[in-house]
């Protein structure tokens, strides 16, 4: 009998720790999200440059379409311009998730979480998830007002483009974060991911097919997340989708989330020790 009715509360004490997870990742989102509702300027802020970007440069570089080797000839520079912009709004908008935890640091917020039972786990993915939904929302609006510029779109393509965007958020916001729990200033950290995001962008195929640029470029390309997270996007829009590149573009972009991720998290055992 003590057998039978341990057994069933050994499983329930080995099933609390997971729980704990949950709930606390689930409370430091909100927590987030909460601090993003009570400041929506800054939201609205991030999306006026995608707007700019896809309205200005899709009439602007419109005729780019037709340089031959450019892509498909069916397919207008609004079309082909918009997962670049939805990739690169998810680009800087994740490089400034690490000032959160600056903030923290100097609200002493952070010393604080790190000395209750919250795990290191759920704090970087509380934030990851707050970086989640945001990018959902911008990727959202950017589609919307495309589709109002006369520009089409599948769902399928909608759906792999939320999570391209997704992915590469979640490695920049990780890095960001990494950056803040080791550098521990804010100008520092903007200063260093801008460095980081702005050769990422202007190496990929965001902007301009990389099949006109010099041989170079098209090397950097295929080993940049940024790319893998545009071309998988911008395939998975076309009618004629190879699907096989949309999923090894999307399964090394979650290799590498995955890996950011977990070297984020070391990145607290970093800030512990230089206290």
């Amino acid at each position: 009998m003590t057998t039978l009715v341990s057994a069933p509360a050994a499983v329930v004490e080995g099933a609390r720790p997971h729980g704990r997870f949950v709930r606390h990742s689930v409370f430091l989102t909100v927590r987030s999200l909460r601090t993003l509702l009570r400041q929506p300027s800054y939201a609205i802020a991030t999306l006026v440059q995608p707007v700019v970007w896809l309205l200005l440069f899709g009439a602007l570089f419109k005729s780019v379409v037709t340089i031959p080797g450019f892509g498909p000839a069916s397919q207008s520079y609004l079309e082909f311009i918009t997962p670049g912009v939805i990739v690169m709004t998810a680009l800087f908008s994740s490089g400034w998730a690490g000032t959160v935890y600056i903030e923290d640091m100097k609200r002493g917020v952070m010393d604080r979480f790190l000395a209750s039972p919250v795990s290191r786990g759920a704090m970087m993915l509380g934030t990851l998830a707050y970086q989640a939904i945001t990018t959902v929302v911008q990727t959202l609006v950017v589609f919307g007002i495309a589709w109002v510029a006369g520009a089409r779109f599948t769902w399928a393509g909608i759906g792999v483009t939320l999570a391209a965007a997704v992915l590469i958020s979640v490695i920049i916001a990780s890095l960001s974060n990494a950056l803040a729990l080791l550098l521990r200033q804010q100008e520092a950290l903007i200063g260093i991911s801008q460095f980081i995001v702005l050769p990422l962008q202007f190496l990929s195929s965001a902007l301009m097919s990389v099949a006109l640029a010099a041989a170079w470029v098209r090397h950097v390309a295929t080993v940049n997340p940024v790319d893998w997270a545009v071309v998988a996007a911008r395939q998975s829009l076309l009618s004629g989708t190879d699907w096989s590149v949309v999923a090894s573009r999307l399964g090394w972009l979650g290799i590498v989330a995955l890996v950011m991720a977990y070297l984020a998290t070391r990145a607290f055992g970093a800030y512990q020790r230089s206290l």
